[in-house]
């Protein structure tokens, strides 16, 4: 995997994506993760990695299969979270066998045919690589929350570790937004 090209991984991560999400059912869903653990396996993560990817998902599964299974069915619950692990698993094993500079070089080139239309693809692959830099910055504040309410005690509080998470993620975007800012990102004529 790691010799294709960025643009091969990302139209098939864009194709894998769309496949996921529309098709229903437990098969599918199953036939998907299988592909996506495949595909992750194929990328290099294994043991420790794989599991880091699914402990983080864990803390939405659980509560996510939860809530599906109990207003639709466990099958629902199963097809909601097992496609949504399909996806990031199949991104996972992207981002895993492509150097991130080459995937933003990837996403800058493949927008330049809509740059007549107003669409400035650096700005694009810039906030793909905002993105790409928050999300473990969140996953951080999320350990960082759980690991604080469990040591008040309070661990099965979903508002001890939920309202602080949001509130220091909210504060972490507006910390970037102000440094983009300060460089004078994002002040050109639109």
């Amino acid at each position: 995997m790691h010799r294709l090209r960025p643009g091969a991984k990302l139209l098939g991560l864009f194709v894998f994506a769309t496949t996921v999400v529309v098709l229903r059912g437990t098969l599918p869903t199953t036939i998907a993760l299988g592909v996506a653990i495949l595909l992750a396996v194929l990328a290099g993560l294994r043991g420790r990695d794989f599991w880091r990817v699914l402990r983080g998902f864990a803390l939405v599964a659980v509560p996510l299969f939860a809530f599906q299974a109990w207003q639709q069915g466990w099958e629902r619950g199963f097809e909601v979270v097992g496609d949504l692990f399909a996806l990031i698993l199949a991104a996972s094993a992207v981002t895993a066998s492509t150097a991130v500079d080459d995937m933003l070089d990837t996403v800058a080139w493949a927008l330049q045919p809509l740059r007549p239309l107003g669409v400035h693809p650096e700005r694009v692959a810039f906030a793909f690589s905002l993105v790409i830099r928050a999300v473990p910055s969140i996953l951080e504040i999320a350990r960082e929350t759980q690991a604080a309410a469990r040591a008040r005690g309070l661990e099965r509080s979903a508002r001890a570790r939920l309202v602080p998470m949001v509130l220091r993620s909210v504060a972490q975007a507006q910390l970037t937004g102000e440094a983009l800012t300060a460089r004078g990102i994002g002040d050109e004529e639109r």
